[in-house]
């Protein structure tokens, strides 16, 4: 269910479908997103690939890059072929919308012959520390910062972004523990990166669940992105 599910599965539906309690169904489905989450977590995007800002839990109003206490900022991003299509995502939580922030993102998630497309955001040009090109297109004389969605370059990287929203509404409502947003982000990740053959997505979440270390209920309620 968990991994074949096109939107997801909240831990209240595994709860009616397997007819257990609520808490053995948030720490069986918290255990495949984790391990979902550290499979992806070595994911290294090349080629050309598009950025955008991002907010779970809603778009942040006001001067981009500054976020609210109940919205985690992160990063999408969409390597595309030749032919423009999607062909691998990342979304990562990131600390806020800072050189550093970015600077460590890229040298985890991006090759270093990357070739890198982003709005305006000035911070994005510290992928060139990992090594990747960067060009920025400047969309605020569209009229808006956020007609970026209007730009060919960045298609997927919206569409991505809106697929995401209705799953998370429709699946979730709303995600109230953003502690856990890595392992939600990466739970969409997973399974669109793996979308081509979905007959070994679950023989290989099975293979990579049973050769991490132990994750019990504890460890799942502290865990968080990089911790």
């Amino acid at each position: 269910m968990v991994s074949q599910s096109k939107n997801a599965i909240s831990a209240l539906a595994l709860k009616r479908q397997l007819g257990i309690g609520y808490k053995a169904a948030w720490l069986m489905k918290h255990k495949l997103l984790q391990t979902m989450f550290e499979r992806e977590a070595d994911r290294k995007l090349d080629g050309c690939v598009a950025l955008d800002d991002a907010y779970l839990g809603g778009e942040c109003a006001g001067k981009r890059g500054r976020g609210s206490p109940n919205k985690t900022p992160f990063v999408a991003a969409v390597q595309t072929d030749a032919q423009g299509k999607p062909m691998f995502m990342r979304l990562s939580p990131v600390a806020g919308f800072t050189n550093q922030a970015i600077e460590q993102w890229a040298k985890a998630g991006l090759a270093p012959t990357a070739q890198v497309v982003s709005d305006g955001l000035w911070c994005f040009g510290a992928v060139k520390t990992a090594g990747a090109s960067h060009e920025a297109i400047v969309v605020s004389g569209l009229g808006s910062a956020r007609d970026s969605v209007k730009l060919p370059q960045f298609k997927w990287v919206n569409t991505m972004l809106g697929n995401l929203k209705m799953s998370i509404n429709g699946t979730y409502h709303s995600i109230s523990h953003h502690k856990y947003a890595h392992r939600y982000l990466a739970e969409f990740s997973y399974r669109f990166n793996r979308r081509y053959d979905l007959t070994t997505i679950l023989p290989r979440l099975l293979f990579a669940l049973v050769n991490f270390k132990p994750m019990p209920l504890t460890k799942l309620r502290l865990s968080e992105a990089g911790g």
